[in-house]
């Protein structure tokens, strides 16, 4: 049975420490500076024999109104009704504070089970804060040290009863599922494919969703549509987010998890620490996607780094969908988006067929059209070609328009094959491909994109000589040979024949 814990408490307490160690990698960016989680982050996490799913939590702060603080306390609060379990954790060092003794009332009230937890509580810089705990009245604190790692064991201690009564709960609730067919029923059922084909995706290994684009473009709003729920902190402010988010759900049978990412503003601008810390993990995200959905401000579509973070996802080999937001607020939709896919084309032509939804994150307009969007070109990101099918196309694009021919020497295409897919891959054998140009590499790739349906998706095309399968291509010859060089035609190995002088006269 998997439960869920909810690590909440002050800001800069050590929760997202403590988070990255429970999952055993460092998922939620950690720094000095109090209020760096905004967002609900949850990971599966691993201790001793305890397998549960952990949420870290942006820290709370005594704000109730609609204020960014406000609103991240709102969804801390949401994280606390939800789980199973709350961990409450105070700065050792700094002792119970009066933040403290509020949020303990509000577990108090709202928790189901809550657990103490004394952060920072090594040496005796911390003994202070530890024993001060006890006043919260939420029973004995643990004594942790989340950058260390101390305390572990008691905090499995606490954790393995709670999760022996969650497992007694689930069986309780199982569904009965042992019922017996009659004769007729049993043959019905015989030779039918149940719950029909197969899916390529499960919830352990979803399709893979990065969504990526400058501040404020809408990037969050439109995942908590997707989800149907406010998972993640939203608002006019720029710059919300900063960790990489992700959420796992379910689109028409397939489990699919999107990452939410800090919004990715021009180098230059980029000064903070903890902002390059956010691009970064933003950047690290498209490394791990599979589909990139770049979202774009319908007011100022496709900005100078706009067409960085499309090309940055090009340049990784990852499928691209582009999504301009806020269709809801253009008044001339007719014109706008005629001008939007002249702009697509001629501004990013290395993803030349990649398709461009026009949607509304805050009514959900169109969204079931990105949904598509995003499969379809996940379907064409693993497209294979047969290699008879790949030498047929070849001989005819060859024959439409033969290869250049360089000093005079005609380049021969010989072969053709696919070597990988995610993205699709192709090695072409032929003569002198390091005097094949560029335009005659775009013309292949191009027919591969309309021959074979591969609009939008990253191509790889190379060119290998037959020569480079030559095994003795660069083996230094025997010495026999270099002698050969020094002796002209004799051979090294013949005997040597004296040379008789002329008589004299």
């Amino acid at each position: 049975m998997s439960f869920s814990l909810a690590i909440v408490g002050r800001p800069n307490v050590g929760k997202s420490t403590l988070f990255n160690r429970l999952v055993g990698r460092r998922l939620a960016l950690v720094d000095d500076q109090p209020g760096v989680t905004r967002d609900l982050r949850e990971g599966e996490a691993k201790l001793g024999d305890l397998r549960f799913t952990v949420i870290d939590t942006a820290g709370l702060e005594e704000a109730t109104d609609e204020s960014l603080q406000g609103r991240m306390r709102r969804l801390t609060e949401r994280a606390v009704d939800m789980a199973d379990v709350c961990l409450f954790m105070i700065d050792g060092r700094a002792g119970v504070l009066p933040a403290d003794e509020v949020f303990a009332d509000i577990l108090r009230k709202r928790a189901k089970h809550v657990i103490l937890a004394a952060n920072k509580a090594e040496g005796q810089a911390g003994e202070g804060g530890y024993f001060e705990a006890y006043g919260l009245g939420l029973g004995e604190p643990l004594r942790l040290s989340a950058e260390h790692g101390e305390g572990m064991p008691d905090l499995y201690d606490a954790l393995k009863p709670l999760a022996e009564q969650f497992d007694i709960r689930s069986a309780q609730e199982q569904p009965e599922v042992d019922v017996e067919l009659t004769e007729e029923e049993q043959e019905l059922g015989e030779g039918e494919d149940i719950g029909g084909a197969s899916r390529e995706f499960t919830f352990d290994k979803p399709l893979q969703i990065a969504v990526v684009g400058r501040p404020n473009a809408g990037k969050s709003t439109l995942i908590n549509k997707l989800l149907g729920e406010d998972r993640l902190l939203t608002g006019p402010e720029a710059g919300i987010t900063r960790d990489s988010i992700s959420v796992t759900m379910e689109w028409n049978g397939t489990p699919v998890r999107v990452f939410d990412t800090a919004g990715m503003r021009k180098k230059a601008k980029v000064q903070e620490k903890l902002e390059k810390l956010s691009v970064a993990d933003g950047l690290r995200a498209v490394k791990f996607a599979e589909v990139v959905v770049v979202l774009l401000d319908v007011s100022i579509p496709f900005e100078q780094q706009d067409l960085r973070i499309a090309d940055l996802a090009e340049r990784e080999g990852r499928a691209v969908v582009i999504a301009v937001n806020k269709w809801d607020a253009e008044t001339d939709k007719s014109n706008k988006a005629k001008e939007l896919r002249e702009e697509f084309a001629r501004l990013l032509p290395q993803l030349r067929g990649a398709q461009l939804v026009t949607v509304s994150a805050m009514t959900g307009k169109n969204l079931d059209k990105l949904q598509e969007a995003i499969l379809n070109a996940h379907a064409i990101w693993n497209r294979r070609v047969s290699t008879s099918r790949l030498n047929n196309w070849l001989g005819a694009m060859t024959e439409a328009h033969p290869p250049p021919a360089p000093g005079g020497r005609r380049i021969k295409l010989r072969y053709m094959t696919q070597v990988k897919a995610r993205p699709p891959q192709f090695v072409v054998m032929c003569s002198h491909p390091d005097e094949l140009n560029d335009s005659y590499k775009r013309y292949l790739i191009n027919g591969l994109r309309e021959d074979f349906d591969m609009p939008g998706t990253p191509i790889r095309l190379y060119f290998r000589s037959q020569a480079d399968k030559n095994p003795y291509k660069n083996k230094t010859k025997s010495t026999p040979s270099r002698l050969r060089k020094h002796l002209g035609k004799d051979r090294a190995d013949a005997p040597k024949v004296k040379k008789q002088r002329p008589p004299k006269r």
